[in-house]
């Protein structure tokens, strides 16, 4: 759980993916178009991914990936970031932790 915290703060946006996850890839690509720069820890590449993958499940995370972290705060998996999209919350709350300069 530290490890994960730990990665979750090193940048405005973090994303918890895996590289075979189409949902996660949506996400991804939808960061990316706002203009955001998310680290991105691929979890089926990484040592330990799996360790790290259930702490994402006992935070809560269903399923486990993606999970987006934004200013340090998990904000959810796929469902959530489309919701906030979609209600026009999103773009506001990447400006205010730094993650977009527009």
């Amino acid at each position: 759980m530290e490890r994960v915290t730990k990665l979750a703060s090193e940048k405005p946006v973090v994303i918890f993916s895996k590289s075979s996850c189409c949902m996660c890839h949506t996400i991804k690509t939808l960061f990316y178009e706002f203009g955001a720069s998310p680290a991105i820890h691929e979890l089926d590449e990484i040592p330990r991914g799996r360790e790290i993958e259930q702490a994402l499940l006992r935070l809560g995370c269903s399923p486990s990936v993606p999970a987006v972290f934004i200013g340090g705060e998990l904000v959810g998996g796929a469902n959530e970031v489309m919701s906030l999209h979609l209600n026009r919350s999103l773009i506001p709350m990447l400006r205010r932790v730094g993650a977009l300069w527009v």
